[in-house]
């Protein structure tokens, strides 16, 4: 997925000159996160990837991972004893993109690494994260509205946040498949 290919006119909330000033990666300078929120199926994901991608070309260490995956690694490392190198490992591209939290429940130990993993980036590299929920849900996501007022805090205090709205795109394709297969059967 490229920036390029995004279409905005399914997703008419999302500022274009906005996504256009982001491709252009002097977010990445400040440090400065970016929290795409919104129901499934609107882009966000798209996004983050489109994101990730100009960081990349434009020569930036960048890594994309899923809430769970992170989550996952860091537990294993936990139990493997590599739980420095692992903070390192998250710690080191100039953009970690994170996609979907809160589509999958967070056991406590994955909502603390995660807190870790943003507390250890705060104000020396950049987040992209994905999530189904609205910042007022962090706390019932991550099963502890400490830790969620504690991620949030840093998160936001330098960021760009994209509230995406509309229909699933998904569900717009299955809609058009449906029509056209019942138009081509009558």
């Amino acid at each position: 997925a490229t920036l390029a290919d995004f279409d905005y006119d399914a997703a008419p909330g999302v500022d274009r000159r906005l996504i256009d000033e982001l491709a252009t990666c002097r977010y990445l300078d400040t440090a400065t996160n970016v929290l795409l929120i919104g129901p499934p199926g609107v882009g966000k994901t798209h996004l983050a990837v489109g994101l990730g991608r100009a960081a990349a070309e434009a020569g930036y260490r960048t890594y994309f991972t899923t809430a769970a995956d992170l989550a996952a690694r860091c537990h294993k490392a936990a139990i493997e004893g590599r739980w420095a190198y692992t903070m390192r490992f998250f710690a080191g591209p100039t953009l970690l993109v994170i996609d979907e939290l809160g589509y999958l429940p967070l056991p406590a130990e994955a909502a603390s690494a995660l807190f870790q993993v943003v507390s250890q980036r705060y104000l020396k590299t950049s987040i992209v994260i994905t999530t189904n929920r609205s910042v007022a849900e962090w706390g019932k996501v991550l099963g502890d509205t400490t830790v969620a007022a504690a991620m949030l805090d840093r998160l936001q205090h330098r960021s760009v946040v994209l509230r995406l709205d509309g229909d699933s795109y998904r569900l717009r394709d299955h809609h058009a498949r449906t029509q056209n297969q019942r138009t081509a059967t009558a």
